[in-house]
């Protein structure tokens, strides 16, 4: 049994669809970032750096592992599933792993404090971070024209990208003209596993409106944590 301590942003749907996906029963323990339960210290003995998602395999002696890629190289190799055993495709699916932990992931998430949550806007940062997103997001397309999934077989690489790339509309980035990665998006959307992830720990719509007011103003506060 795993436990599961996690928010609905793109790090934490990556743990939860990468678990719902392999079919691996867990418990979820929701973190309520506003409040600054993951800054307290029994989630500190858990993941030093205070961020989610975490996990706890109580398996494996109470074993923890933070980091959402972490998570997912974890249990994809304990289960043997949904990444490749041979060196090279292993490497594929590493490969693009890296590339949303080290581009797509990080310059959405700037795109969102500048463009949404930022107090002032900066037009120059807002440019830089959206810009960035959309060049990240033509060389996912340039892969999927030739791929079904991004390396290869569907795999914790395609859940990792996904969970990032779908919130678009939120980091105001276009995906007009990219055809290959709309396809690839809508097909990972219709995947029952993936739809009970992004749920966890409950359904979240992108709100507009008096509610994007009040999730901007969370998200500010949760800045200064």
């Amino acid at each position: 049994m795993i436990d599961l301590y996690t928010s609905g942003t793109p790090n934490g749907w990556k743990a939860s669809v990468t678990l719902e996906e392999l079919g691996v029963p867990y418990e979820t323990h929701a973190i309520e970032l506003g409040k600054g339960q993951q800054k307290e210290p029994w989630f500190l003995k858990i993941n030093p750096n205070g961020r989610i998602p975490a996990i706890v395999d109580r398996d494996e002696g109470d074993f923890a592992v933070f980091e959402s890629g972490a998570i997912m190289v974890y249990l994809a190799e304990k289960t043997g599933k949904l990444m490749p055993k041979d060196v090279k495709g292993r490497s594929q699916v590493m490969q693009w792993l890296m590339f949303q932990m080290g581009g797509v992931g990080p310059m959405m998430g700037q795109a969102n404090v500048f463009f949404r949550y930022w107090h002032e806007k900066y037009q120059p940062a807002i440019d830089r971070y959206q810009n960035e997103s959309r060049r990240l997001f033509e060389v996912l397309n340039g892969q999927l024209a030739t791929s079904e999934y991004l390396a290869g077989d569907y795999s914790i690489a395609d859940i990792a990208n996904y969970c990032w790339v779908r919130i678009y509309p939120w980091s105001g980035v276009s995906v007009d003209g990219l055809d290959h990665l709309q396809r690839w998006l809508n097909a990972i959307a219709e995947r029952p596993a993936v739809q009970r992830g992004v749920a966890v720990p409950a359904p979240l719509k992108l709100p507009d409106g008096e509610a994007a007011k009040r999730t901007v103003e969370g998200a500010q506060s949760i800045l200064q944590r």
